[in-house]
């Protein structure tokens, strides 16, 4: 009996050591990202654009704009669609087509970055002959889609099946049931994927470089080319100006507050 309880203790700190070790990476990631992006971070730095190249101050708003345009091209492609493939699979997913339709994403969820930038760049970029906030966000939208679709599945499966039987029995229809009882039901767990998936493509740079290139200007045009913060940062860390520098760090600090704020926020919705 004193050795199992041994065994337990010693289980129990091996897991509080290597969760430790885990977090500590993070912690020291987020320090060095506050330390040096926080002292950029003033009420110029969002609203001004970046200033020339060896001139000081300037700001980022260009890629706070473009950020948020290219999330909400996003969001539109892929939250309507991954919604409904979840309700699909969570209702029908026993039938084969719902297998093959959730291979299709567990395949899509694995696929780099890079390689879904670079298909938007044929399928989009090429035939319209230049870059575009909307291939940015095609290509964005690739990558939310598997995120929404399996939160999606999994919290209408959670949904008891005696509501449907309730709603049934009232004489309401399948499709009225569905809408108006099955997905309000879910509409929490539904809301903390796309949540997570918005986190999951906020920092995404690969398939920017392909499709939305960069601006260095404001533009609301989704047609041209458009600047992001994860593009942003990119590029300004590896220019050769001090001034660039702390513009990068003040992005990232942006950035990273930014996802910490949607996960958080994720989790605090789903548990509702």
């Amino acid at each position: 009996m004193n050795f199992r309880i041994l065994k337990n203790n010693l289980f129990k700190w091996l897991v509080v050591v290597l969760s430790t070790v885990s977090i500590v990476p993070l912690v020291l990631i987020l320090a060095q990202i506050f330390k040096n992006g926080a002292s950029s971070v003033s009420f110029g730095f969002l609203v001004h654009l970046p200033k020339p190249p060896g001139e000081t101050g300037g700001g980022i708003s260009n890629a706070i704009v473009g950020t948020a345009l290219l999330i909400l091209i996003a969001s539109v492609i892929a939250v309507p669609l991954g919604v409904l493939a979840g309700l699909f699979l969570a209702e029908y997913g026993k039938s084969r087509f719902a297998a093959v339709v959730r291979f299709v994403v567990n395949i899509l969820q694995g696929v780099p970055s890079i390689v879904i930038g670079i298909t938007a760049y044929l399928w989009i970029v090429v035939p319209m002959g230049h870059f575009s906030a909307v291939s940015g966000g095609v290509a964005l939208a690739v990558m939310m889609l598997p995120v929404i679709v399996k939160s999606t599945e999994e919290t209408l499966k959670l949904v008891p099946y005696s509501i449907r039987e309730a709603s049934l029995s009232l004489g309401a229809n399948y499709t009225r049931t569905i809408m108006k009882v099955v997905l309000p039901a879910g509409l929490a767990g539904i809301l903390s994927g796309v949540l997570i998936g918005i986190a999951r493509i906020a920092g995404e740079t690969a398939p920017l470089l392909f499709t939305a290139f960069g601006n260095p200007f404001m533009t609301y045009n989704v047609v041209k080319p458009m600047n992001s913060l994860p593009l942003l940062i990119f590029n300004y860390a590896m220019s050769p100006y001090p001034e660039w520098h702390r513009l990068a760090w003040g992005a990232s600090f942006i950035l990273v507050a930014f996802v910490l704020f949607m996960n958080l926020y994720s989790s605090h919705s789903f548990f509702l």
